[in-house]
């Protein structure tokens, strides 16, 4: 939420308990008709009163969804329905857009956390009764590979980017009636049966579910109780999670480095110090110490009131002894949504920040701030957005903003308290390092560094530290807008290194075939698209290379 928020302490637990119940034998016994009244009724507000959600989606996709799943209702049960109007809504792919993950959960998730670590998909947390399965990598869910099952309940997350998925999306694959509403598991069942791998050994392992308020978790980790174990081993915590129980933001001096390490989970005022106060005191500091590096760390920073990111942007930039590359390091992650992306973008626009770590889980420009929908005959809330926030030129914005230094943590560092994403920052120099590739590569090619060019363009796109950047992307359009401005030689020459570096990517392909036929070339286009339809028959990429080879072979 960005606007200024109001916060409602309800103290009758009893009444909410007896509506929450009474809530839940209404939908039970609803018709197939209300129900279908209440998808009608969605349809119907977002067309009327949020139709500019239809940025990234057609009304026309949007529509045939709905009476694919207006048809099937009456085959469905009350679950499956739900979880249906949750794809409906995330369809639109905005995060603050959805139907909340509690009202699909049917009260029952299995007892385990969930954590994707560079490293694969692992069991970061359990219930005390599963600790065999503490550590352990996520192969099957009921024999159905990791990866096809996250793919099967995508369309019930409203996922932003693939960030989004990995922060917010996995839990969705801990509830029995999602996964079998998505078709991973054939019926309804509380007791599921997971392949895991553990050390290089497979095993199986049952769980049954629990109810979600049983569940120990928060900011994507679970927090060890009673009832509750974590993979991380509890002797020491690092500083990205210290004080993660008692305070959303703090500040602390690393003597060794001379560098003042700060973590803000959150954009909302603490109980015992405001933003504005923090932002003082944390200035104070800065001005009255020798400080080499401030390390500001947004990484599970999920949002809030962006307008107390005023302060913190304008301390920085009145201070070049920390705004200067290379002494202001800015790290990001899954969980840097909300009113922290648009503190991320001011960090980008403003100051001399070094992000580190991996994307955000939001789009640069975005919809936020939504409104609550309630469906008539359900009472089920839908939450759909309405305030367009914009820090970044149209043309400009991405699905997300991406590191300069990519970096994100295996599950070995992880259970053993070591932090690389800190490291990363507080080992830079500014030797052997390329901030910006883009630039870098254009001014090789203005200097025509032709050679040079093609050996440091693979070096990029083979270097995990840019994994993130998205060079095919970003060279690709470079050189067909040089190819639409009239320098034709230069554009075929970026538009064939980019199929060089990337020859399976279809849309590389594709790219240079359109480009070659424009210039009566179509020996060669033809060639590549021969090579799009043999890599992705079934694609968009696919259809189009089809259709120019008709085209091209009458000619």
């Amino acid at each position: 939420m960005k606007s200024l928020s109001i916060y409602l302490n309800i103290t009758l637990t009893s009444v909410v308990f007896f509506l929450s119940i009474s809530q839940s034998i209404a939908q039970e016994v609803l018709t197939a008709a209300e129900w279908q009244e209440d998808l009608r009724f969605l349809q119907k507000t977002v067309h009327s009163k949020y139709a500019f959600l239809f940025k990234k989606v057609t009304a026309t996709d949007f529509d045939k969804e709905v009476e694919k799943l207006y048809a099937t209702i009456p085959t469905m049960q009350p679950y499956e329905i739900k979880v249906g109007l949750a794809r409906m809504v995330s369809f639109f792919e905005y995060g603050h857009t959805q139907i909340p993950f509690h009202a699909l959960v049917e009260d029952a998730v299995l007892p385990i956390n969930l954590y994707h670590f560079e490293d694969g998909i692992f069991i970061e947390g359990v219930q005390k009764g599963n600790e065999k399965a503490l550590g352990a990598k996520l192969v099957a869910i009921e024999g159905i590979p990791a990866e096809e099952a996250l793919k099967a309940i995508r369309p019930v997350v409203p996922v932003e980017n693939e960030s989004y998925l990995k922060g917010y999306g996995l839990r969705f694959l801990t509830v029995p009636a999602i996964l079998h509403a998505q078709g991973i598991i054939p019926e309804l069942r509380n007791a599921l049966t997971l392949t895991l791998d553990k050390n290089g050994t497979l095993f199986e392992q049952g769980f049954t579910s629990i109810p979600l308020a049983e569940m120990s978790r928060d900011y994507g980790f679970t927090m060890p109780n009673e009832q509750w174990v974590s993979a991380r081993e509890q002797e020491k915590t690092p500083l990205y999670l210290k004080h993660l129980n008692d305070k959303r933001y703090f500040f602390e001096y690393l003597e060794d480095s001379k560098t003042v390490y700060v973590r803000q989970s959150s954009v909302f005022n603490d109980a015992e110090e405001t933003l504005q106060d923090f932002y003082k005191r944390l200035f104070e500091f800065i001005d009255n110490n020798q400080i080499e590096k401030l390390v500001y760390d947004v990484r599970l920073n999920g949002g809030g009131n962006n307008y107390n990111n005023k302060p913190l942007i304008k301390g920085i930039m009145a201070r070049p002894k920390i705004n200067t590359r290379g002494k202001f390091f800015f790290i990001i992650g899954r969980n840097t949504f909300s009113a922290c992306q648009n503190l991320t973008n001011e960090i980008e626009n403003y100051t001399e920040a070094i992000l580190v770590g991996e994307p955000t889980s939001e789009n640069q420009n975005f919809y936020g701030d939504a409104k609550k929908v309630s469906l008539p005959n359900s009472g089920i809330n839908a939450y759909l957005s309405f305030a367009w926030w914009q820090d970044k030129p149209q043309w400009e914005g991405k699905d997300w903003t991406a590191p300069h230094i990519a970096r994100e943590l295996t599950f070995n560092e992880y259970m053993t308290n070591q932090d690389g994403v800190l490291a990363a920052a507080l080992n830079y120099t500014e030797t052997g390092f390329i901030l910006n590739p883009m630039e870098y590569l254009t001014q090789l090619f203005i200097a025509g560094e032709l050679d040079l060019l093609k050996t440091e363009g693979a070096k990029i796109a083979q270097n995990p530290a840019y994994k993130y950047y998205d060079f095919q992307e970003e060279f690709g359009r470079a050189g067909y807008r040089l190819f639409q401005q009239g320098d034709t030689e230069s554009g075929i020459y970026i538009l064939q290194l980019v199929v060089d570096l990337y020859p399976e990517s279809a849309g590389a392909l594709l790219n240079l075939a359109s480009a070659q036929e424009q210039i009566k070339k179509f020996d060669h286009a033809k060639t590549n698209y021969k090579k799009i339809i043999d890599i992705e028959p079934d694609s968009s990429a696919a259809r189009t290379a089809k259709e120019k080879l008709k085209y091209l072979n009458k000619q």
